[in-house]
């Protein structure tokens, strides 16, 4: 047990670096699009070209993962973060920046499904969901106090954060060398829920598409209003990188509180396909009030309550696949990061063009694809409990 939990500490922290580094660059994009002289567009862009990597590689990864082992992957996948980070920091023009934004994406796609794996192999289906609660607050915290480091290691000049996301991402690097043991493989758990099409036939078996498919909404609304709240809040209330800073960390904090304290209960409570409702409903409809709040204290308000919203879907999500994924667990990995990419690249691409239309209609543009997912949580209900009986009856 005190193995276990030095393994899930070391594997939390390595998550929360590199989503630390994701995180740092928010207070400072409109100063970089000032310097560079880039539009709204072009972020869209950057944030695309980071993605889209991920999306290339992610299934590639989770594959690779369940052959050739979690632990390596994770180290390279920090190692190529350590460099992306350096190279924004040095780039000087919008080459080294889309350059280092493609590291990036790959970097996440060699981290993410082998975390995720790594995590469902050291658990058992009883405390698994508690677990990946705990993964998603370290992802959620990372990526909230990367903001506020970020905006404090501005003062000191723009591309600091950068170097001092590279230093952590190489030293978790080799923190998980000497650290990180290949763990055993839960194979023997639902295994039988693994017979059938393997490879991408795969996406479209009943029991993953539907899951597959709100990834991919909730993603597309997450990446709408986190990859241009900083824009819209400093195009229409002038907030400064330290103002977006304190929005964002606090916003974030209280999500990843509310993770840890209440995920593990509501999931008990609940299950994870009514969990997965409430959380877009809440997010759509907060996405929406971002649009119409004016005070400072209205949008402290609205951005701490939207990141519950999105912060407990993802460990729901999660939890949900790799309860029913046995020895599929990199795959599911791979496929949660594959269509999460989708939704980064065409979130921020559609985002920007519409956000130089008008600053508020990424955001309605997202509150319809959240409520879209809504609609199909009320589909999948059903689907879900007959899935979860012949599981329970081949169990049996």
């Amino acid at each position: 047990m005190k193995t276990r939990n030095v393994t899930l500490g070391l594997l939390l922290m390595n998550l929360f670096i590199a989503f630390l580094g994701i995180g740092l660059v928010i207070p400072v994009l409109p100063t970089l699009m000032d310097e560079l002289g880039i539009t709204g567009k072009t972020v869209g862009y950057l944030t695309a070209a980071f993605a889209f990597a991920q999306l290339l590689v992610s299934p590639l990864a989770g594959k690779a993962a369940d052959r050739f082992g979690r632990k390596i992957m994770i180290v390279i996948g920090l190692f190529i973060f350590g460099m992306s980070e350096f190279l924004f920091g040095i780039g000087k023009g919008i080459e080294m920046l889309f350059i280092s934004r493609i590291l990036g994406g790959i970097s996440a796609a060699f981290i993410m499904p082998a975390v995720t794996a790594f995590i469902a192999d050291i658990t058992d289906l009883d405390s698994r969901p508690k677990a990946l609660g705990f993964m998603s607050a370290a992802i959620s915290t990372g990526f909230i106090i990367g903001p506020g480091i970020g905006g404090f290691l501005a003062e000191f000049g723009t591309r600091i954060p950068f170097f001092f996301a590279g230093a952590l991402g190489t030293i978790a690097s080799i923190l998980s060398i000497i650290l990180l043991s290949e763990p055993n493989r839960n194979e023997d758990e639902n295994e039988q829920v693994s017979n059938g099409k393997f490879g991408f036939k795969r996406i479209f078996a009943p029991k993953y598409f539907l899951a597959f498919i709100l990834i991919f909404i909730a993603s597309f609304g997450l990446a709408a209003f986190e990859s241009f709240f900083s824009l819209f809040v400093d195009h229409k209330f002038q907030f400064k990188p330290s103002d977006i800073a304190i929005v964002i960390t606090g916003g974030g904090i209280f999500g990843a509180v509310t993770q840890v304290l209440l995920f593990d209960r509501l999931t008990r409570i609940w299950g994870e396909i009514k969990l997965l409702r409430y959380c877009l409903i809440l997010s759509a409809l907060l996405v929406f009030l971002m649009t119409v709040v004016h005070s400072y204290f209205s949008i402290l308000l609205v951005t701490f309550i939207v990141f519950v919203g999105f912060d407990l879907f993802r460990p729901a999500i999660t939890s949900y696949l790799s309860n029913i994924a046995g020895n599929e667990q990199g795959f599911v990995g791979g496929m949660n990061s594959m269509f999460t990419s989708l939704a980064n690249i065409s979130g921020p691409v559609l985002g920007g063009i519409l956000f130089d239309i008008d600053i508020n209609y990424p955001f309605y543009f997202a509150t319809v694809i959240l409520t879209l997912g809504i609609a199909i949580t009320l589909f999948w209900k059903k689907q879900a409990s007959d899935s979860s009986i012949k599981v329970k009856a081949s169990v049996g």
